[in-house]
């Protein structure tokens, strides 16, 4: 079995047409937790074209991009604090490409 990390990454898109690339890009990594926020559960393989691909829509002067590393994702329980709206963390499930 492959081992998945947790992510959080959260973006500062200068250009709203690249915010809305990278938003259509990272729908397709994770779940969208908030305004520039998603959580990701991922392989190394997937982390690292998730990044290409994020390097490819970014402008490197105008633009931020964190991906924070929570650890693996089978064993990290995030102790979020959530006001407002509850917070629930990624689950595993079988994706069909």
């Amino acid at each position: 079995m492959v081992e998945e990390r947790l992510y959080i990454v959260t973006y500062d898109i200068a250009d709203d047409r690249r915010w809305r690339r990278v938003f259509k890009l990272m729908r397709g990594y994770g779940r969208w937790l908030q305004l520039s926020v998603f959580q990701c559960r991922l392989s190394a393989r997937r982390r690292a074209e998730m990044a290409r691909r994020l390097e490819q829509v970014i402008h490197d002067r105008n633009d931020h991009v964190l991906i924070l590393d929570l650890g693996p994702a089978d064993k990290v329980e995030p102790r979020v604090e959530s006001l407002g709206k509850s917070f629930e963390s990624v689950k595993r499930t079988a994706v069909v490409i």
